[in-house]
């Protein structure tokens, strides 16, 4: 190497979003040597700051991740090396390591966790304490199940009284630490109460309003209101109070004379449980609606995804359609990122699409993240970054996206497009992981500030991921 080059130097100025980590002496405008990489970089960082435990930092340069010699991406990117240079440090994201995995009967469609953190968590007024975490799993079998963290089952549901139809789930969530919602195949949303002393889980309300089966819930505890979106291209308003809803629709109750006696022999012999119906119905979609989200700052808003390439933004008061984004591909999932007023959605077409909501948008897809090899069905954001988002693939994949680990170019109309940081593949108790094609798709995952990243799938298992303190 040309020892001239070696020598080349440039002008950064270095910040940070963290106020605990900001750099107290002066300057903060340094000459250094463009050989330098990341490494080098996050050591400097170190060194300035005078902690006695080392924090690895990732490096970015205008806005861009540095993965190479800062040289090398001054080359890349064009750049005179007499320009200063503007360069954040942030706290490195840690891989994200194998905790342990839970066995079910069937397979697993989704998962929720209750913690401190957590929204159903700080719905439930400190009600629930650090280390008695609980996660919340929906399987094929028809049942809900509750766990602790180590691996043991608290409770888990009875079949439901459903006329002998097909029960198996699709979706839950938590409301608060005594209730949580499900649906599935059945077409009906239910209600349990959830007893965590003597570890009980019961039925306490049927809501129907859905023809076909129910593909998401999303709650909204202060609200005491329940969104559901179904394969009938329909969107329904509940209450999880059930005197404030209307009577349940009649031809929608199951029939107790069905064929199923298998079935049958496993329902309840006699209906106890409350059936009422939706305080709303929303149509508009022109196939089956994925995915249903409340505004997080407004829940008097929805924002809805579906197979027929739209996100809408519906209205309550109104009970009104008030925005739709066309999108190229079928949706098939979707997280709200409020700090960056962006919408993720995971496509069939293997991505995921980022859409700013907001009728003043001019462009539809803002950033578009590329990795998977199948649809991305399941997304959460990141409850100690506002930069990650998580994704669950049909590829036996959940994969770590930083928003910052972006660049341009791509496909007109794209916008910035990224990579994943992490991948996360699915891993039994013991033994190797298994690949793309072994019956290995996640169908669900979710990110808990204490628990980490749990994910759900076709292997029967909910896996919980975390990084470790370093």
């Amino acid at each position: 190497m040309d020892s001239t080059a070696a020598e080349t130097k440039v002008q950064i100025r270095l910040s940070t979003r963290d106020p605990g980590l900001q750099i107290a002496e002066e300057p903060t405008v340094l000459l250094v040597q463009t050989s330098l990489s990341r490494h080098q970089l996050s050591t400097l960082v170190n060194d300035l700051l005078h902690r006695e435990t080392r924090i690895p930092f990732d490096i970015l340069i205008n806005g861009q991740f540095l993965r190479t010699s800062i040289e090398e991406f001054l080359t890349k990117n064009g750049i005179n090396a007499e320009t200063t240079l503007d360069v954040e440090y942030t706290r490195a994201l840690v891989p994200p390591l194998n905790v342990t995995s839970f066995e079910h009967d069937d397979w697993v469609s989704a998962v929720d966790v209750l913690s401190q953190s957590s929204p159903a968590g700080r719905w439930s007024g400190g009600n629930v304490q650090g280390g008695q975490e609980r996660i919340l799993s929906a399987s094929y079998d028809g049942l809900v199940r509750v766990w602790n963290t180590s691996g043991d089952v608290l409770a888990t549901s009875e079949a439901p009284n459903n006329g002998g139809r097909i029960t198996s789930l699709k979706t839950a969530k938590w409301i608060s630490d005594k209730k949580f919602v499900a649906a599935g195949l059945d077409n009906t949303v239910r209600v349990y109460k959830y007893d965590d002393d003597v570890r009980t889980i019961t039925t306490s309300l049927e809501l129907f309003n859905h023809r076909w089966a129910v593909e998401d819930v999303a709650v909204h505890a202060p609200s005491n209101r329940i969104l559901s979106a179904s394969s009938d291209s329909t969107i329904s308003l509940f209450s999880s109070n059930a005197k404030e809803n209307p009577a349940a629709p009649a031809n929608l109750l199951p029939n107790s004379t069905a064929a199923s006696n298998k079935r049958q022999k496993l329902s309840k012999p006699d209906r106890t449980v409350p059936a009422r119906g939706a305080l709303a119905t929303f149509t508009g979609h022109a196939a089956p609606v994925s995915s249903v989200i409340f505004k997080p700052d407004d829940a008097t808003v929805a924002y809805s995804a579906s197979h027929d390439h739209t996100l809408k933004t519906w209205d309550f008061p109104t009970q009104s359609c008030v925005d739709t984004r066309t999108t190229g591909h079928a949706l098939l999932s979707l997280c709200a990122i409020p700090s960056r007023n962006l919408l993720a959605t995971g496509t069939s077409a293997r991505h995921i699409t980022l859409v700013d909501p907001r009728v003043s948008a001019t462009q539809i897809s803002v950033m578009t993240l590329r990795g998977h090899k199948n649809g991305v069905v399941s997304l959460a954001t990141d409850p100690n970054s506002e930069y990650n988002i998580v994704s669950g693939s049909h590829d036996g994949t959940c994969q770590i996206w930083d928003l910052r680990n972006v660049t341009t170019g791509g496909q007109v109309g794209e916008g910035m497009t990224g990579e994943s940081v992490y991948t996360i593949n699915r891993q039994g108790v013991s033994g190797p992981a298994k690949s793309h094609g072994e019956g290995v798709k996640v169908f669900g995952v979710c990110w808990d500030k204490e628990v980490g990243i749990v994910s759900a799938g076709e292997d029967k298992k909910v896996q919980i991921n975390r990084a470790l303190d370093l």
